[in-house]
């Protein structure tokens, strides 16, 4: 399995383009607007087409890459079922399984940070099991924080701040090997308290993560919906964007 992360520090955003080589089926998960021509050069350089592009969610605080990626690639674009996104997407239900060669895709719903979110375990058959080694978070589970629930909601952050509590138990099921790669790190405005290490495991922070070890779900909604940064300038351009899935020259 080939794996590629990729940084834009404007943004403190991270997307991810993975795959496997052997049955030449790739993937991007987040896609960035500025960074389309990166993936795609990479796909080139490896001699392997992009067949996927995965969104964990809407996005609020950047314009996606998803419709130009799959516009110039050919790839067919996976979401959250019920993400009420505008254009051709397959939608993928909590344990829906996606396989590109001997890499497998599993989704595993974790809403609250936005109400339709998916966290995706990857596995990879050249490894000799089905068991995942890595899990793609988006913006709920971060590292060192978890993601704010007031961006997709009005009236009910409490609510989804329940929900990410929940869903954050879901992930905590995962074995502590799992490596965590999250959409966002240190200095993005969709968490309070995020490191500036783009990468963890589910063990590490298990073990380092305040926001984990609360249990009770009412006083974890109390702490996160405590001191949230402000929101993302131009959010419901940005959001209106992803949604319509017109194609985006500039973030």
């Amino acid at each position: 399995m080939v794996l590629r992360q990729f940084l834009y520090p404007p943004g403190s955003c991270a997307s991810y383009f993975f795959g496997c080589g052997t049955h030449r089926q790739f993937a991007v998960v987040d896609p960035h607007v500025e960074l389309v021509d990166d993936y795609l050069a990479t796909a080139e350089a490896i001699g392997s087409p992009i067949t996927a592009v995965f969104e964990t969610h809407v996005q609020a605080d950047h314009v996606s890459g998803l419709p130009a990626l799959v516009a110039r690639s050919g790839a067919t674009a996976y979401l959250p079922a019920g993400a009420g996104v505008e254009f051709e997407h397959v939608a993928l239900a909590d344990g829906d399984v996606v396989e590109l060669g001997n890499t497998v895709v599993t989704a595993i719903a974790t809403p609250g940070h936005a109400p339709a979110h998916h966290a995706y375990a990857v596995a990879d058959r050249r490894r000799g099991t089905e068991e995942p080694w890595l899990v793609f978070t988006g913006d709920s589970l971060l590292i060192g924080d978890v993601g704010r629930p007031d961006l997709h909601v009005t009236g009910d952050e409490g609510g989804q701040a329940r929900l990410l509590h929940e869903s954050l138990r879901r992930l905590l099921e995962l074995p502590d090997h799992v490596v965590v790669y999250p959409s966002h790190f240190g200095g993005s405005v969709c968490g309070r308290a995020l490191s500036g290490n783009p990468v963890s495991s589910v063990g590490f922070e298990r073990s380092h993560n305040e926001m984990l070890a609360i249990d009770d779900a009412g006083a974890f909604a109390s702490a996160l919906l405590a001191d949230a940064p402000p929101r993302p300038a131009d959010q419901d351009e940005i959001v209106a964007a992803n949604r319509s899935g017109q194609v985006a020259t500039r973030a």
